[in-house]
C-alpha cells in the first residue's frame, strides 16, 4: 500500500516534468530548426504549421487532464458513518467491501479512500479516480497524448536526421538508433542535447503506444457497457464457476469410483464366503462318508 501512495505522487510529478521537457524542445529547437529551410514561404510554413498543430495537441491534453482531476467522482460515502469501517475496508484484497459499496455500481478505492459511483480504475498519473463523471475527459486525455507524443517523435526525427546527416526510409535505422548513439556518445562524436533527443525520442514513442492503448481499451469496455472493475469481477466469477465445475466433475468421477470399488469388494466378499461355504459342504459330506465306511467295516 505504501508503494502506491508513493506511485501515486510520483507519476503525477513524471508526467509535468515530461510535458515540460517536450515544449521545451518543440519550442526552442524543433520549430527553429524548421524555420532554417530557405525553399519554405514565411506564411505557410512548416514551421508555423507544426507549432499550431503541436501548441492544439498540447492545449487539448494539458486541459483534458485538469479536467479529470476538477471533475473527479463523487464520494457517495461521504454522508455515510463509516467509523472504524473504513479501517476494516483497507483489510479486503479487492478494496471493493466497504458500508457503501453495497449501492449497486459502486466501488471503493483504497487510495482515494471514497465510494464512487461506476468507478473504472485508479490513474496514477492524474491521481485520482476514474469514474462515469470523468471518463470522457479521460479518454481524450489519452487520446491527445498519444497524437502529441506521435508530433514530437515526428519532429524529433527529422531534426536528428538534418542534425547526423541520416535516413530513416530504411525501418531498421530507428531500431539500430539508440544502440549506435550509446557507442557515439562514449567515444565524444555525438553531443549531450542529440544524445538527449534521442532518448527523449524511444520515450515519446512508449508513451504514445501506451496512452493509445488505454484510449482503445477504454473504448472497447464502453462499447461493452462495462468498467474495467466489472469486468475483472466477471472474469473472477467466470473463473469460479469454471473451477466449480471441474470440481464438481472430478467429485462426480471420484464418487464413481468409489462406487465401483466398494461393489468389487462386495463381490469379493461375496465369493469369499460362497468359496467357504462349498469348502465346508464338501468336508462334511466327506467326514460323513468315512463314518459310513468305518461303520460298514
Amino acid at each position: 500500500m505504501l508503494v502506491l501512495r508513493l506511485l501515486n505522487v510520483v507519476a503525477p510529478a513524471y508526467f509535468l516534468c515530461i510535458s515540460l521537457v517536450t515544449f521545451v524542445l518543440q519550442i526552442f529547437l524543433f520549430i527553429p530548426s524548421m524555420f532554417r529551410d530557405p525553399s519554405t514561404t514565411p506564411l505557410f510554413s512548416p514551421a508555423l504549421l507544426h507549432g499550431a498543430l503541436f501548441l492544439f495537441l498540447s492545449a487539448n491534453a494539458l486541459g483534458n487532464y485538469v479536467l479529470v482531476i476538477q471533475s473527479s467522482p463523487e464520494d457517495l460515502g461521504k454522508g455515510l458513518n463509516l467509523g472504524k469501517g473504513a479501517e476494516v475496508v483497507a483489510d479486503w484484497l479487492d478494496g471493493s467491501r466497504s458500508p457503501g459499496s453495497a449501492l449497486p455500481s459502486t466501488h471503493f478505492c483504497r487510495l482515494c479512500a471514497r465510494v464512487t459511483q461506476r468507478h473504472d480504475h485508479h490513474c496514477f498519473f492524474t491521481g485520482n479516480c476514474i469514474g462515469s463523471r470523468n471518463m470522457r475527459n479521460f479518454i481524450m486525455f489519452c487520446l491527445y497524448t498519444s497524437l502529441a507524443c506521435l508530433d514530437s517523435l515526428v519532429a524529433g526525427m527529422a531534426y536528428i536526421s538534418a542534425a547526423l546527416s541520416m535516413s530513416f526510409a530504411n525501418p531498421l535505422a530507428f531500431l539500430t538508433l539508440l544502440p549506435h548513439s550509446i557507442s557515439q556518445f562514449f567515444s565524444g562524436a555525438l553531443l549531450s542535447s542529440e544524445m538527449f533527443v534521442i532518448l527523449m525520442l524511444y520515450l515519446w514513442l512508449g508513451i504514445g503506444l501506451a496512452c493509445a492503448g488505454f484510449c482503445c481499451h477504454q473504448m472497447l469496455l464502453i462499447l461493452r457497457g462495462q468498467t474495467r472493475y466489472q469486468l475483472r469481477r466477471s472474469k473472477c466469477l467466470l473463473q469460479g464457476e469454471t473451477r466449480n465445475r471441474a470440481w464438481g466433475h472430478l467429485n462426480s468421477n471420484h464418487v464413481l469410483l468409489f462406487e465401483l470399488f466398494h461393489a468389487a469388494v462386495a463381490m469379493s466378499v461375496l465369493n469369499a464366503f460362497e468359496l467357504g461355504a462349498i469348502c465346508s459342504i464338501k468336508t462334511t459330506n466327506l467326514s460323513l462318508q468315512h463314518i459310513f465306511w468305518l461303520e460298514e467295516s
